[in-house]
């Protein structure tokens, strides 16, 4: 344990000559460059006292070498642009079968104009996910991504996740690859890793029967890297998991990565548990309301130790955390804040009571105060701005515009609304109401 004495290395050092020497030992080889196991990064998720002491510092020195003390954030609207879904997740808050009066879909212009004020109030991207509609047209999500470049060539089109591109494929008879090939040719530019929640066909038959499954979300995955379409990758935990399932699905990860080489970043999501159908109903033997604070900081910062040299930018999710974790969570290898988000909706269903929307200059003013620089980033994690001058930051359209709480609505408040009903008379031709059976998504 010599390679790591000078500067803030030392004193973690000292602490790891202190400390049960199977954690030292997996620390070290990390610091030294080196790949921890699975059973020692299940041993580090359960570290307490002087052990998750030293699990901090090592992450927060394994961030500091990797990505420097710069702390990002992307301007970015989620459209979420229909809830009504033929799955039926159980921690899954925010779809409604197409049956029920709180479905909604919104119809293209809506959609455009939602990315085009956006736009106008300095936003790069959009992030556009939504239920599974019955019946959908399978082109809908090409269609779509089309309007949407033709209205704004230069946004960003953040969209599709592995469930919904394999909704799509099946939906219009192609292939996974002639999918994805026709999205990217379409103009989306980068895929949300989400709908991994953990990669664990048993588990997941658990928590969400029906879900993609572990294979087919790496094929989705691993092809769209292939392609040239660069990807997030995710993990929800706090439910029905155990540190185990954690570990393996970060050393899965890491080693996805290894092979396609296209995530930008790890994001942690925590189980939302409020409204959540499988909680609310007692659907799941053992089921978790959600990780602990010290689940939280430990699976960020073991995150950091398994996936620094592979992945290295790691998401707080602040709508999961809130702002005041989120910054805390800087300190434990976290380098990224995430998005503004505006309208965030799918948290905010389950029960997450953090807001829609955090305006660019909150962010900023989190990560000056937790000691680092804060810059605004694209999508890909190229610098746009770094704001190391406080005194020459004012609040700029998103901050003012932030400012009217009724300015962008809300998820409850579009539930609620008529015209955008699901089964109303002028949504979208692009689905209809008949409701296929599960194994029509397969």
């Amino acid at each position: 344990m010599e390679a790591h004495e000078a500067g803030p290395g030392a004193a973690l050092n000292r602490l790891l000559r202190e400390i049960d020497p199977p954690v030292a030992r997996a620390l070290d080889r990390a610091l030294s460059g080196g790949d921890v196991t699975a059973e020692e990064a299940e041993m580090l998720l359960g570290a307490s006292g002087r052990e998750l002491t030293a699990t901090l510092a090592a992450a927060d020195q394994l961030r500091r070498e990797s990505v420097g003390d710069i702390v990002t954030y992307v301007v970015n609207r989620n459209i979420n642009f229909t809830n009504v879904c033929i799955k039926g997740c159980g921690f899954c808050a925010f779809s409604r079968d197409f049956r029920e009066e709180e479905g909604y879909f919104l119809p293209e212009d809506e959609i455009v104009r939602r990315a085009r004020e956006a736009w106008d109030l300095g936003a790069t991207e959009v992030c556009v996910q939504a239920g599974l509609p019955p019946k959908m047209d399978g082109d809908l999500y090409i269609r779509l991504t089309h309007t949407l470049k033709r209205a704004i060539p230069d946004i960003h089109i953040h969209g599709f996740s592995p469930e919904e591109v394999l909704y799509g494929s099946v939906r219009s008879g192609r292939t996974i690859r002639e999918y994805l090939a026709e999205l990217k040719a379409a103009g989306v530019g980068s895929l949300p890793g989400t709908a991994a929640e953990i990669l664990d066909d048993e588990l997941r038959d658990r928590i969400a029967p029906g879900r993609i499954r572990t294979a087919q979300w790496i094929d989705v995955i691993t092809t769209a890297h292939e392609l040239g379409i660069p990807t997030t990758s995710t993990m929800m935990f706090g439910h029905a998991e155990t540190r185990g399932h954690q570990a393996r699905h970060l050393v899965l990860l890491r080693d996805l990565q290894r092979r396609s080489g296209g995530f930008t970043e790890f994001v942690p999501l925590s189980f939302v548990h409020t409204e959540a159908p499988m909680w609310r109903r007692s659907l799941v033997p053992g089921l978790r309301p959600g990780p602990t604070g010290l689940e939280v900081v430990r699976v960020h910062a073991t995150a950091r130790i398994v996936l620094n040299r592979t992945i290295p930018n790691l998401q707080v999710s602040w709508v999961k955390e809130g702002q005041r974790l989120a910054q805390l969570l800087l300190t434990a290898g976290a380098n990224d804040l995430g998005g503004t988000l505006i309208n965030e909706s799918i948290s905010t269903a389950a029960g997450a009571g953090y807001g829609q929307l955090v305006p660019p200059i909150e962010l900023r003013r989190l990560v000056r105060d937790a000691g680092r620089v804060p810059a605004e980033r694209s999508t890909l994690y190229a610098l746009r701005r770094v704001f190391d001058r406080e005194d020459e930051d004012h609040p700029e359209a998103l901050d003012r515009a932030a400012a009217d709480p009724g300015r962008f609505g809300s998820y409850q408040q579009l539930i609620k609304l008529d015209r955008y009903r699901y089964r109303h008379p002028h949504r979208t031709a692009a689905v209809s109401s008949e409701q296929p059976s599960e194994q029509q998504v397969e």
